[in-house]
């Protein structure tokens, strides 16, 4: 039998009872939306969950300390570096050294009018921040030797000194407040420091250490990447290097790192990297240890409502096996003629099957699309009905969490399922259609 002649008996019995096949299509439908929207609402669980944690830092950040008690591993060096690098699953790797003087300034502006006390700066592989996922929030990373990049909060610490105690700052907490507790503005520090050219100093047992500085970007506060992100001054290793060695040309060459930063290529990757890590026996932090347990509730949950749409399909794949057994008694003279006329046994099976799997697919499409436009009306009401939530509500933004996410593998998923269960329902009544006597079916009235 031609495929087209197969094509036109499948939709031919379809519709001739067309009440019959509605009815069984909707239950379909049904069910295999009631899968989409309870999987939808367990993803769309699972990104407002990653988007409270990713406020709190970067989630594919590790954070790699020194050896407490395991003496066979070594110092935070470049030789681990390399290592670390090479590792799979790993992105970008930054060491970190902290400057912890004495004291630490920071001049700025003629005479060095503005000057910041009790600066934080910390020396990394400036070169690598991009990779490393380090937000810009004004200008761009440094690329040439006395440029530095400042945390988002930094330009509060400077000083006027020309302005009487106690009005020779700003404080970034003075702004406007709503009544949800959230500050809605922010005031201008008193400078700028976004090219202007600073001085560096460090008071040391030796003496006075100092260095041109010129900021040329400002990042986004990440506290998973530290506190310097916040109210800091980053460095390049290089400047570190020549700003230590003035004094000490041998320090330059044995420094040894406070931290190193792993970013790993995506949050999947996150358990097996620090896993990696801490077999070569160094201690690490990150949100996995949080994320983990949040993440399999999540799972639960998603399982759970999972199962309550399977049970809807479930009893949808009954009415299938129901409508085809009614089908095959109906049509019993049609199949014994068929046979007598040299019809192949396959061509029945199959002609039955596709009766079966047609009504899956039809129901499975019917229901991605009603559950893609319910998607947007639950994500719409929780934005708040407007013209500008329109493209959040279905493809998500960066600033708003959706309510119910249905990703492009999820109705791929869904219609092939509900395909699936059609052909298996159909199984049964196929094999019993096949399995009719030629002289008992034509007798058949």
């Amino acid at each position: 039998m031609r495929r087209q002649d197969l094509f036109h008996l499948c939709a031919q019995n379809l519709l001739r009872k067309k009440a019959r096949t509605f009815l069984t299509t909707l239950g379909v439908l049904i069910g295999c939306c009631s899968i989409v929207i309870t999987i939808s609402l367990g993803l769309g669980m699972k990104e407002a969950q990653e988007r409270s944690l990713s406020e709190l830092g970067d989630l594919t950040i590790i954070t790699v300390n020194p050896p407490q008690s395991n003496l066979d591993a070594g110092p935070l060096n470049d030789r681990l570096l390399q290592q670390l690098r090479e590792l799979n699953g790993v992105k970008a790797v930054t060491p970190k050294y902290t400057l912890d003087m004495e004291s630490v300034t920071l001049s700025a502006g003629p005479n060095y009018r503005y000057v910041a006390q009790w600066t934080n700066v910390v020396a990394m592989d400036i070169h690598a921040m991009e990779a490393m996922g380090y937000r810009f929030l004004e200008g761009s990373p440094a690329k040439h030797s006395g440029e530095a990049v400042i945390g988002q909060y930094m330009a509060y610490n400077f000083q006027d000194t020309t302005r009487p105690e106690g009005d020779d700052m700003i404080s970034r907490f003075d702004g406007d407040w709503d009544e949800g507790g959230n500050q809605i503005r922010v005031p201008d520090p008193y400078l700028n420091p976004i090219g202007q050219e600073c001085t560096l100093e460090l008071e040391t047992e030796s003496g006075v250490l100092s260095m041109p500085l010129r900021p040329v970007g400002v990042v986004k506060a990440d506290y998973s990447k530290g506190n310097e992100t916040t109210d800091g001054v980053m460095i390049s290793l290089d400047d570190l290097q020549r700003l230590l060695g003035q004094n000490n040309p041998d320090l330059q060459h044995s420094i040894t790192y406070d931290c190193i930063l792993v970013k790993a290529s995506s949050i999947s990757q996150v358990s097996k990297v620090e896993g990696q890590i801490n077999a070569m026996g160094y201690p690490t932090e990150s949100m996995e240890s949080i994320r983990k347990p949040l993440e399999k509730e999540v799972q639960q949950k998603q399982m759970m409502l999972g199962g309550l749409g399977a049970i809807s399909l479930f009893v949808a794949a009954l009415g299938i096996i129901n409508t085809m057994i009614m089908s095959i008694s109906e049509r019993t003279r049609e199949i014994g003629i068929m046979k007598s006329l040299g019809c192949p046994v396959s061509d029945i099976r199959i002609m039955f099957l596709a009766e079966a799997g047609a009504i899956g697919l039809i129901g499975g499409v019917s229901a991605c699309i009603i559950s893609v436009i319910t998607s947007f009306i639950i994500n719409l009401i929780a934005m708040g009905p407007s013209i500008n939530h329109i493209l959040p509500a279905l493809l998500g933004s960066e600033d708003m969490a959706r309510v119910s996410v249905i990703p492009p593998w999820l109705p791929v998923f869904a219609v092939a399922f509900s395909v699936l269960i059609g052909l298996i329902a159909g199984c049964y009544p196929a094999n019993k259609a096949v399995r009719i006597s030629v002289l008992e079916a034509i007798k058949n009235q």
